[in-house]
């Protein structure tokens, strides 16, 4: 499959893809949910961004749900012995997925893709039916709609006012100027979006990023950061840690979601995580996102990945 395009190039694929997010939550219809009496009976996997969706269900589950690395259940299949394994991959085609899942009895794929491999290992897929630029770019659409899965499948939502959510994210995030090194900082329900925001910067704009729990950036990482270094926090009710950080000559932002919906929260900031690199890659006037560019790192990480 190719990487690049006569008509759109992959930064502008990745806004195209992003602009179609809306449209597609409004019209999600969840499929059915995992009993709670099950949900220390099940486990999700997967790899990248589609880590990060079933670390949300396990986040929503109030960590009764476990979420997995793909390798680590290959390497151990007792972690989910006479469990349900669900398998998160857009491709389906990703390599340790498809190992780990012919370990395990009750396997379903949540993919865009039921007929690949992942497809066809598993008993049972679970099908993201949204429409993207038909380009390799960035994730956006893709983890959105692998997100909404698997929140769905531990919890049952309703999210009101996304066209609102989506502008309001956009707004927010012109507000964020990006120097140095990048943190995110995330809690119960925004740490896996902590993650899904730094692989952004990975991806689009080759930046170094990282991604902490919030009391856990106190212990550690705040250790390495210099003057005018980022600091982005995915939560709320953090005045005092703000000016904390500002003191150091940090540039601190603590965006807020203008919702108390959980999962409204959680768009928010995937929606401002992708519209933090977008803009990056706007100001740098990028054409390509970093990875397409980068076909040495590509090559080694498609070798490992399928």
């Amino acid at each position: 499959m190719a990487y690049k395009s006569e008509i759109m190039n992959t930064i502008d694929a990745f806004e195209a893809d992003i602009a179609r997010q809306p449209k597609y939550i409004k019209e999600f219809r969840a499929g059915l949910q995992i009993p709670k009496n099950r949900h220390s009976r099940t486990v999700f996997s997967g790899s990248g961004d589609s880590l990060a969706a079933a670390m949300l269900a396990s986040a929503f589950s109030d960590y009764a749900i476990a979420a997995v690395d793909p390798l680590e259940l290959a390497k151990n299949p007792e972690i989910a012995k006479n469990k349900s394994v669900y398998f998160v991959s857009v491709s389906g085609n990703t390599s340790a997925n498809i190992r780990a899942s012919r370990l395990f009895r009750q396997t379903i794929a949540i993919t865009k893709n039921p007929n690949s491999r992942l497809g066809a290992s598993c008993k049972k897929a679970i099908c993201l039916s949204y429409q993207d630029s038909g380009i390799i770019t960035s994730g956006s659409i893709g983890f959105i709609a692998s997100a909404l899965e698997c929140i769905s499948k531990a919890v049952s939502f309703d999210i009101k006012d996304v066209e609102r959510i989506f502008w309001h994210a956009k707004k927010e995030a012109s507000k964020i100027d990006v120097s140095g090194k990048v943190f995110f900082l995330g809690g119960q329900y925004t740490y896996p979006v902590a993650m899904y925001a730094a692989a952004k910067l990975y991806e689009i704009a080759g930046s170094d990023a990282h991604y902490e729990r919030l009391e856990q950036f106190f212990h550690m990482g705040l250790f390495s950061t210099k003057k005018s270094d980022t600091v982005i926090i995915f939560e709320d009710k953090i005045a005092r840690l703000q000016r904390l950080l500002q003191r150091l000559g940090l540039g601190v932002y603590a965006p807020k979601p203008g919702t108390k919906n959980k999962v409204g929260q959680v768009l928010f900031y995937a929606f401002l995580s992708q519209f933090v690199a977008l803009r990056l890659a706007r100001k740098k006037r990028q054409k390509e996102c970093y990875f397409v560019l980068q076909k040495r790192l590509r090559d080694a990480s498609s070798q490992t990945i399928y």
